[in-house]
C-alpha cells in the first residue's frame, strides 16, 4: 500500500543559467511585469548548464519519497531518450514507476529553463496525449496536478475513482495549461479536495478575483476544500482551514535558482500532514523544503529528508507561522 500517488506529466528539465551581462531585464513602474531581454540574432554567453527529471507530479513523488513515505507515479512518457531518463531517475529515487506508462513512438515532454538572476523562464515542449487513469493500488493519498490537453478525461475517471474509494484523500495543485484552458473543470473538482496547493496567482484564478490572502482563502475553504495552501515567493505562505489561518514568512535564504520550490513546499507539507502535523508545523516543513531546494540548479537536487528539515527549522527559530 502506498502513502502516496502522484498523477502528472513528467519531463526532462534543461537548465541554462545566462550569464548577468548577457541580458537585461525591462520592468513597468510598479515592477509587477518584466521581460528578459537579448540582443535579436546575437550569440549569448551563458554561465552553466544542467538537466534534471521535473513535472509536479515527478517532483512531488521523490519528495514525499526523501521524506519516508512510500510513492508511486501515474504518468506518460514516450519510448524516447528522456523518457528512459525519467524512469532511471524515478527508480533510483526509490519512486515506484509500475503506473509509468510507455508510449511507443511517442515523445517526452522536455523544458529548457532559462535562470537569470535566481528567477526562471521555462520553455515547455507539449506532447499531446489521451490520457486514461489505470487500475490504482491502494494509497491513503492521490496527489493530483498538472496534465496538458486531454486532462478532462482522466479527470472524470479520477472523480469515479473517488465515488469508489471515499476513504482516500486528494491533494490538488493544478497546472498552468488546466487553470488556462478549462478553469471551470478545476472548479468543479474542489469540493472532493482535501488539500489544495497553489500560488497566489492561481488562487485568484479560481476565485475569480484578486482579493485579499485571507479572503483568498475563505473563498477556496467555501468552495468545499478542506486545507488550503496559498504560495507567494519571497513573499511567504498562507495555509487555513475551517478553524484557523496561519501565515508564514519564508527563511533568510538567498536563492540560487527557484524551480522546483513550489513542489517541494508542496511535498513538505504533505507528508508533515500525513505524519499526523498540525497545519503550522506543515507550513515549516514546507517552507524548509522549498528553502533547500533553491540553494541548487534543478527542482529535486535541494529535496530534504526529514533531519534536515528539522535542522532547518531549527536553525530558524524565529520564522514561525502566526495566525491571521
Amino acid at each position: 500500500m502506498f502513502k502516496v500517488i502522484t498523477i502528472g506529466d513528467a519531463t526532462v528539465d534543461n537548465f541554462v543559467v545566462i550569464d548577468h551581462d548577457s541580458a537585461n531585464l525591462q520592468c513597468d513602474l510598479k515592477k509587477e511585469h518584466c521581460q528578459l531581454c537579448f540582443n535579436y540574432a546575437d550569440k549569448i554567453p551563458i554561465q552553466s548548464t544542467a538537466e534534471s527529471v521535473g513535472g509536479n507530479a515527478a517532483n512531488v513523488a521523490v519528495g514525499v519519497k526523501k521524506l519516508g513515505l512510500q510513492s508511486a507515479i501515474v504518468s506518460e512518457i514516450g519510448d524516447d531518450l528522456n523518457g528512459a531518463i525519467i524512469n532511471d531517475s524515478l527508480k533510483r529515487a526509490g519512486v515506484d514507476v509500475s503506473l509509468l506508462k510507455i508510449l511507443r513512438g511517442s515523445e517526452t515532454r522536455f523544458s529548457v529553463v532559462l535562470h537569470y538572476q535566481s528567477e526562471r523562464t521555462i520553455l515547455s515542449y507539449h506532447v499531446k496525449r489521451q490520457y486514461s487513469l489505470p487500475k490504482l493500488p491502494a494509497t491513503d493519498w492521490i496527489y493530483y496536478t498538472s496534465l496538458g490537453e486531454s486532462f478532462e478525461d482522466l479527470q472524470e475517471q479520477l472523480v469515479e475513482h473517488f465515488k469508489k474509494h471515499p476513504t482516500i484523500s486528494l491533494a490538488l495543485n493544478p497546472g498552468s495549461f488546466q487553470i488556462k484552458n478549462n478553469l471551470k473543470k478545476i472548479q468543479e473538482i474542489l469540493p472532493l479536495v482535501d488539500l489544495l496547493f497553489v500560488n497566489k496567482e492561481e488562487a485568484e484564478k479560481l476565485v475569480g478575483k484578486k482579493r485579499t490572502p485571507q479572503a483568498t482563502l475563505n473563498a477556496l475553504l467555501e468552495a468545499g476544500v478542506k486545507k488550503v495552501v496559498v504560495t507567494d515567493g519571497e513573499n511567504g505562505s498562507w495555509a487555513g482551514d475551517e478553524e484557523t489561518i496561519y501565515f508564514m514568512p519564508i527563511y533568510p535564504l538567498p536563492p540560487i535558482a527557484k524551480t522546483g520550490a513550489g513542489d517541494a513546499y508542496a511535498s513538505g507539507f504533505l507528508s508533515a500532514i500525513i505524519l499526523g502535523k498540525h497545519l503550522d508545523e506543515a507550513m515549516q516543513w514546507g517552507t524548509a523544503n522549498a528553502c533547500g531546494v533553491v540553494q541548487h540548479v534543478g527542482s529535486q537536487k535541494g529535496l530534504l529528508n526529514r533531519t534536515e528539515i528539522e535542522k532547518m527549522i531549527a536553525k530558524y527559530p524565529k520564522v514561525k507561522p502566526r495566525e491571521i
